[in-house]
């Protein structure tokens, strides 16, 4: 694993929790199941920096878990897109940085919040950069249970259909929805037959191993037909061992105390 990229997801984690705990907001779990994704993408997959962020060719990444927004503004401050003091304004008034993620922050391509949105645009961008024969690449970000969302089906169905090579999905499967397991609200098992079966090339990773990471994004570059979708399986609240796995944090923020052991247990 290379320690640039640990060494990011840890900043992540950091940042998105010290963002939750002074907004006293929410979503903390689901942005520390995504912050190894993060770290990866924005380290040695994205081309995309602070320099071309309105580059025409840049290569694009649409959150579509817009809740867990502060895992995505943590790492477009740590990689200069934005003031790290901006952080600290996150769902105050007048900040921009609202606590579902938006456009008018550097870097993030789409508002994002309401469910089963991004992948439909993603696909509307993938379809143009194929007709303007465009090279850059562009990833979704799902989070499990926004697949209870029907207009991501139609978006499943579409990309095959136009061969949208271009386009990688990464489902961050954590297992836990807002109101209870993915498994109890709305069962998604087999997820990657499902995808399979609508002509989608599936690749299934550990979302917290870097090297396996890495390797599913490369790979995804080539294929030369087909969509690719990455499904991650992650831990929800991973990093913090009293989040991991609890349904608690999907909406509530830390204490000072939980604050300064998460850091602590982050750091060690």
């Amino acid at each position: 694993m290379s320690d640039r990229t640990i060494q990011l997801s840890k900043e992540i984690r950091k940042e998105s929790l010290k963002m939750v705990f002074n907004a006293r907001a929410s979503h903390i779990g689901g942005a520390l199941s995504m912050a190894d994704l993060l770290a990866v993408l924005y380290e040695d997959i994205l081309k995309l920096t602070p320099e071309n962020v309105s580059d025409e060719n840049r290569d694009r990444l649409l959150l579509s878990k817009g809740h867990a927004c502060t895992g995505l503004y943590a790492v477009l401050a740590l990689k200069k897109f934005i003031s790290m003091n901006d952080l600290k304004n996150y769902s105050a008034d007048d900040s921009l940085l609202l606590s579902h993620a938006s456009h008018k922050v550097n870097g993030v391509e789409l508002s994002t919040g309401s469910l089963g949105h991004a992948l439909p645009v993603s696909c509307g961008i993938a379809l143009a950069a194929k007709r303007k024969n465009k090279s850059f690449k562009i990833y979704c970000m799902l989070s499990d249970g926004e697949l209870d969302e029907g207009s991501n089906w139609e978006a499943i169905l579409f990309a095959p259909q136009h061969k949208l090579d271009n386009l990688t999905v990464i489902v961050d499967y954590n297992k836990i929805q807002s109101f209870g397991s993915v498994k109890e609200v709305l069962d998604l098992h087999p997820l990657d037959k499902k995808f399979e079966s609508f002509n989608w090339n599936v690749i299934q990773i550990d979302g917290h191993d870097h090297d396996q990471i890495k390797n599913a994004f490369l790979t995804a570059g080539n294929n030369k037909i087909y969509p690719t979708v990455i499904i991650a399986n992650t831990v929800k609240g991973k990093g913090v061992s009293f989040m991991e796995n609890d349904l608690l944090w999907h909406y509530r923020p830390p204490s000072e105390e939980q604050l300064i052991e998460a850091l602590k247990e982050i750091n060690s």
